[in-house]
């Protein structure tokens, strides 16, 4: 692998897991599609420095202090969770062939410890709360009560699918930006279809570096998000129309929301750190949702992880002020709410299913005709 810029994998080596090992005659299970793009990201390297699932002492560490136990930070469980049965079964057989819901043998985990876990404690240190009504809490309310640690080898990709098709490993996309001639490469996180104000707050965050990495979320959402289709479509539009030539790569990330607003501020930047970025953009309320998190918390969490490689670029929101004539922030703009062309992600949704199309200082026309002509742009 070529590494043109100077910024090193999460944990100094990029891991590569991804093997020839024999599979035939293993027990089986098959996990969830979330679960099996987990497995893919652990084995290129996306999760760096993670070769398998968290065993016990790691989680714990992971979950009380957001840290592995060598001290290397991470904050978000990479957890495989079974029923107790399972469990046994797993760890009698040491070898196990994961497969995904396709019935493709995927990988083979090499079991090491099988344990149980607190779910409460969990969801307080991984999201700051127990309260069910928050997506990330009620997912881990609802896993299975036994964990299994161990490395994986990654034997078989899955079938290739219109929704993978922009799906890039770390060694991709450091040869591309090493092609693209980039040495500064700025990521942006996101699960929706690009506003306008972010294009601005992208370019933006380009006019001193090379290139800006746009890596969408794709995977398992909250209802009412927008589904995983639209939002690449959405970019893939405005890429084309609206960015000039090698200023921009887009590129799809596989992996399940948590909605842990500062833990996953940090995880969104170790990932994009082994994907070869040397920034990342963290916004107000970064991977937030409802009014769980103050919007400023993803920012300050940094501080509480100096050491990490890639830097954050901090933005205040975007929008299109009718008497500044521009796209601005409240630090540059002192004109009241009424003249800012603005939209909450509600009313914005309202309007789509209404079949309104928001101000073109909202979504550009082209990125509004992609969801409009959308039957179903949003979860269930």
């Amino acid at each position: 692998m070529s590494e043109n810029n100077s910024i090193q994998a999460h944990g100094g080596v990029l891991i590569n897991r991804i093997t020839k090992v024999e599979s035939t005659g293993l027990f089986s299970i098959t996990i969830t599609e979330d679960l099996a793009n987990d497995v893919e990201n652990i084995a290129d390297g996306i999760f760096s420095p993670l070769e398998g699932f968290l065993g016990q002492q790691d989680f714990e560490s992971v979950v009380s202090r957001g840290r592995l136990t060598n001290d290397l930070a991470w904050t978000i469980p990479i957890v495989l969770d079974v029923d107790e049965e399972t469990a046994s079964k797993m760890k009698e057989a040491g070898d196990v062939l994961l497969k995904n819901p396709d019935d493709i043998g995927i990988a083979v985990l090499h079991v090491d410890e099988t344990f149980t876990f607190d779910k409460e404690k969990t969801a307080q240190g991984v999201y700051g709360t127990t309260d069910s009504s928050h997506p990330g809490v009620a997912y881990t309310m609802s896993m299975k009560d036994t964990l299994v640690g161990g490395k994986i080898d990654f034997i078989q990709r899955p079938n290739d699918t219109e929704i993978r098709k922009n799906r890039l490993t770390p060694i991709q996309t450091r040869e591309s930006f090493e092609k693209a001639g980039w040495k500064t490469i700025c990521a942006f996180q996101t699960r929706n279809p690009p506003h306008v104000a972010h294009e601005m707050l992208q370019k933006t965050s380009i006019t001193t570096r090379d290139g800006v990495f746009v890596n969408p979320v794709i995977g398992k959402k909250k209802s009412g998000d927008f589904v995983d289709e639209v939002i690449v479509k959405c970019y893939e539009t405005m890429i084309k129309l609206y960015y000039p030539e090698n200023r921009c790569k887009l590129g799809t990330l596989h992996t399940q929301m948590k909605y842990a607003g500062p833990k996953e501020a940090i995880h969104h930047a170790i990932m994009r750190q082994n994907y070869g970025c040397t920034h990342i953009i963290i916004g107000r309320d970064h991977a937030g949702v409802g009014k769980f998190y103050d919007p400023m918390a993803a920012q300050k969490i940094f501080d509480d992880y100096p050491e990490l490689d890639i830097s954050p670029v901090f933005f205040p929101p975007f929008f299109y002020c009718k008497k500044c004539l521009t796209y601005t922030t409240p630090k540059a703009c002192p004109h009241d709410n009424d003249v800012k062309e603005q939209i909450s992600g509600t009313a914005l949704r309202e309007m789509i299913q209404n079949g309104q199309a928001p101000s073109e200082f909202i979504l550009r026309p082209e990125v509004a005709k992609v969801i409009l002509d959308t039957p179903k742009p949003f979860v269930d």
